[in-house]
């Protein structure tokens, strides 16, 4: 089932405004019936609706604009039919039982629809979220997002609006909530222009609910029955209609209140509480119970607060007399001041209602008033004078109880005075100690037996014996005072703390043989003296700090007590003469501060004494440590012992080798402190141990390849956010002796010169030139024959510095020929020179007819002995034109020290020599590389295909 019954409660109302305008292809008699009196008639609202429709007057003669509405209830789920367009517009043959009346087109199926017709939405708004449309059938159906009234319509507000907007409608029913669509039907030829307003009917699906748990009612307790009161905060209901708040009722009346709702213009219900019965506050002051609102759906939904309805207080009770006459009897030797009655009245208002006072009726007499003094609040009658012997014996005393507004109660004293006839014994005090007002005045920790009064016990009679004894608690003792009669002294038996106990109150009681008593009250006041010293909670303060802290940090609070009292417990604080100046503590709250900075780099701990002095006069005070460690932040960076680092490196140094330590440090602690150690560029080849810091390379260096290298090492420390810092470091390559020299002229050992036999001796002929890629004395080259063969090779002879090779004697007939030189060209390198050889082949004669004949003399396998002659070393590079300062001798001198060993001390020698000539040993390679003899000698030299120069 496609539930089409279940979305709409009524049938679509398809409203169709079909404009008669002319066109060529529309057939007009779809638009009206041809009765003319009907179109005469429609003319003004045609006026009318060019004036609307003018902003779309390019679709006028194509449009056809229709409205349709829909219902369907709110929360239903994805899939429930809505409504088919088609069907309603009368665009498809409509389903059985289905009757529209309001359209006129003619009907044809689906399968005639050619081409077939296409249903869209105008705009994609909000209210295409809750609905979907199929393109061609025209069925609206509830989309998955389900539609919640209450979220749309009540957030909503405003009206109706087009567009696919979601708002409550102008509609005549507040209730109304829809949803607007505008539909585009195509093709041209069916053109409509829809709008389609789905009306969202309300369900049940929210309680009513109070705004507050808790809801106060005050009734004066004098309220009449039927009276009505608000009850504010009433319950909300989202729900409209009949699904919103219906009645109210209450869980417990009490039997005193019931419930009434009133509805006004505008539909809200207001909750009204009625009494029903007399209040009496004095009889229950609150009454509790539970407040119900019950909304009118089915099955209705409910929503509670508790209701506290309180009674307040008027004035209808006055005061009243537990006793309405009280009899008493007082001593005629009784003393001033002493009670004789005390009357209490009972007014149960509350606050100002229950204010009582009391007073004499005016028909007591004038005597009784100056004898008996009644207390206006509470009540109590004293006796205020001494009772004459002409006092009348009975006195009636008529008291008054005066409420606010109340007629006073009233009740009798009846007073009757006992005449005595014997007079009782005499206390006579004299104090030593000082005495004000009675009160007796004693410093704390006085001595014992401290005399503080002597009292003289007597009987005015001179009748009867008197004794005496000393009635209370306290460290006083009452002894007789020999040798006199009837005297006693009064002393302190202990010494007394202030901080105990400050005041004690004892009496005198004597008595004679007839039993008549008498009490003098001794009241007795402790002066506090400064006694204590002021006492530090806590002995010592350990603290902790940030480094970097604000100026003026706080850092704690100190507090002392001193048991004694007034201006001697007043304690001050102080920094004792160790503490730095810049710890400040204020002398009366007790605040420690710091005024700076504290760097935990700088100094971590702190120790010194603070002071808390009282103001005892002399005043005592007591010390406490403060005990402060400053943290650690991470605020600085790594850093290197030094900020280039220099490493010197014999070439050809194994992998993983140990260059040298990059030391570093960070003055922080902790992890703030921890440091790793990292190569931030050409970490292929050098690598460094975070741990011990030593930098290794990963691969054998070769100087020849590269003669330093320079490395940027990043330290990082271990801190939140991490600090790091850079170091360069330099690492030079120091030359060992791994290259022989390499000789670039002759090219081959198949070349040959040709030499004039009228060429003159001392004449050079030819050279042999050669390079070491080494350095130092590792590239200082010697040059020596090694080897002849020739009709007199020994002719010529080699410069063992500069290679060039000489005519020594003048040549012969006979030396006419091919001669060949075996020259050995030598390094001075430690710890073992390295060598090359080349063969030099000198032809003499005239002209080289037969160049044929050389060359198979050349490939002839040379008969040569080698000399066992070692050549002459020379000491000097062989450079030529250079007239700088040379370092060679000065490293000849350091290699015969050293004996060979290649210390660091010659590395460095060597690196400092070779700096100070560096400009000219430039301009001495760029000589080396050009070959000799140029217009020096008329030679012809033959180059033939090269060949490699042997190495011995």
């Amino acid at each position: 089932m496609r539930g089409r019954g279940n979305a709409r409660s009524s049938r679509a109302l398809a409203l169709s405004w079909r404009p008669a305008i002319w066109h060529p292809r529309l057939d007009m008699g779809r638009l009206s019936r041809p009765r003319s009196s009907t179109s005469h008639r429609n003319l003004p609202h045609l006026f009318l609706f060019f004036l609307f429709v003018g902003p779309f007057n390019c679709l006028a003669s194509y449009s056809r604009a229709t409205e349709l509405l829909y219902s369907l209830n709110e929360g239903l789920p994805a899939g429930v039919l809505i409504g088919s367009l088609a069907e309603d517009l009368r665009l498809v043959p409509r389903a059985a039982g289905r009757q529209d009346q309001l359209s006129q087109l003619p009907e044809r199926p689906v399968a005639e629809r050619n081409p077939p017709l296409s249903f869209s939405l105008a705009s994609r708004g909000l209210s295409g979220q809750y609905v979907t449309l199929d393109n061609r059938s025209g069925e609206l159906h509830t989309s998955a997002q389900e539609i919640d009234r209450e979220a749309l319509c009540l957030e909503g507000g405003g009206g109706a609006a087009w567009g696919g907007s979601i708002s409550i409608s102008s509609s005549p029913s507040s209730d109304s909530c829809l949803l607007l669509l505008d539909v585009l039907v195509l093709p041209q030829e069916y053109f409509r222009f829809v709008k389609v307003k789905i009306a969202i009917r309300d369900i049940n699906d929210n309680a009513p609910q109070f705004p507050v748990s808790q809801i106060s009612v005050w009734v004066p307790e004098n309220a009449p029955i039927n009276t009505r009161l608000a009850i504010e905060h009433p319950a909300l209901d989202p729900d409209v209609g009949t699904n919103g708040v219906q009645t109210y009722r209450l869980l417990d009346y009490h039997r005193m209140f019931t419930l009434d709702v009133e509805e006004n213009e505008n539909g809200e219900r207001t909750p009204y509480l009625i009494v029903m019965g007399l209040l009496d506050r004095e009889t229950q002051d609150q009454y509790v119970s539970i407040i119900i609102a019950e909304d009118g759906g089915s099955p209705p939904l409910l929503g509670s607060a508790t209701l506290t309805i309180g009674i307040t207080d008027i004035n209808d009770n006055c005061p009243l007399f537990t006793d309405s006459q009280i009899n008493v009897t007082v001593f005629g030797n009784a003393t001033v001041g002493t009670p004789v009655a005390a009357v209490q009245a009972v007014d149960r208002d509350l606050g100002t209602n229950a204010q009582i006072t009391y007073a004499y009726s005016q028909k007591v007499p004038q005597a009784s008033k100056d004898l008996f003094h009644l207390d206006e609040t509470t009540g109590v009658i004293k006796l205020f004078s001494k009772i004459g012997g002409s006092v009348l014996q009975t006195h009636k005393l008529t008291i008054l109880a005066n409420g606010p507004g109340c007629i006073p109660a009233v009740t009798t004293a009846l007073v009757t005075i006992i005449k005595v006839i014997f007079r009782p014994p005499e206390i006579v005090p004299r104090y030593i100690a000082n005495e004000v007002d009675g009160i007796v005045y004693l410093k704390e920790l006085e001595p014992i037996n401290t005399p503080i009064a002597f009292f003289t016990i007597r009987d005015p009679e001179g009748k009867y014996k008197v004794n005496c004894y000393l009635d209370g608690e306290g460290p006083f003792r009452l002894s007789p005072y020999k040798p006199y009669n009837n005297e006693y002294l009064l002393e302190t038996t202990k010494l007394m703390d202030y901080e105990l106990q400050q005041f004690y109150e004892i009496a005198v009681v004597a008595w004679n043989s007839e039993g008549f008593h008498v009490k003098k009250i001794i009241k007795v006041q402790l002066l506090d003296d400064n006694d204590n010293a002021p006492i530090f909670l806590q002995p010592l303060l350990e603290l902790t700090i940030e480094e970097n802290n604000a100026p003026n940090a706080f850092l704690t609070k100190l507090y002392a007590t001193d048991a004694d009292s007034g201006e001697r417990g007043q304690v001050s604080y102080f920094l004792g003469p160790d503490a730095p100046s810049y710890f400040s503590l204020d002398s009366v709250t007790g605040i420690l501060t710091v005024s700076t900075q504290l760097d935990r780099e700088e100094k971590e701990k702190y120790r010194y004494t603070v002071r808390a002095v009282d103001s005892g006069k002399p005043p005592r005070e007591s010390v406490a440590t403060v005990a402060l460690t400053v943290l650690d932040k991470n605020d600085n960076s790594p850093r290197f012992i030094n900020k280039d680092f220099s490493f010197f490196v014999p070439e050809n140094f194994p992998g993983y080798g140990e260059i040298g330590v990059i030391s570093v440090t960070d003055a922080d602690a902790g992890r703030n402190g921890w440091v790793a150690l990292s190569v931030v560029n050409q970490s292929d080849i050098f690598v460094i141990d975070t741990g011990k810091g030593m930098l290794r390379a990963k691969v054998s260096l070769d100087r020849e390849q590269q003669s330093s290298y320079t490395l940027w090492v990043e330290a990082v420390d271990g801190g939140e956010p991490a600090l790091s810092s850079t170091a360069k470091i330099t690492i030079l390559l120091l030359d060992i002796n791994d290259n022989p020299p390499l000789v670039l002229f002759p090219q081959s050992n198949m070349s040959y010169l040709l030499v004039l036999p009228s060429t003159l001796p001392g004449s050079p002929v030819t050279e042999v030139y050669a390079v070491d890629k080494d350095t130092g004395m590792n590239a200082v080259i010697a040059y020596s024959i090694i080897g002849r063969r020739g009709p007199r090779p020994e002719s010529f002879r080699i410069d063992p510095k500069t290679g060039n090779i000489t005519l020594e004697e003048a040549l012969l007939q006979t030396d006419y020929g091919l001669h060949r030189l075996l020259v050995k060209v030598s390094d001075h390198g430690y710890p073992e020179p390295l060598h090359s050889t080349v063969m030099v082949n000198l032809f003499v004669n005239d002209t080289v007819s037969n160049e044929s004949y050389i060359e198979s003399l050349l490939r002839k396998e040379p008969e040569i002995n080698i000399e066992e002659k070692e050549p002459q070393i020379s000491i000097e590079p062989t450079h030529r034109k250079v007239e700088s300062v040379s370092c060679v001798p000065t490293l000849v001198a350091l290699s015969v020290i050293s004996l060979g060993s290649l210390t660091l001390v010659t590395g460095m020698g060597i690196y400092i020599c070779l700096r100070r000539g560096k400009k000219h040993h430039r301009e001495d390679e760029n000589l080396e590389v050009q070959i000799p003899l140029k217009g020096k000698i008329d030679l012809h030299m033959r180059e033939r295909k090269p060949m490699a120069i042997s190495n011995i």
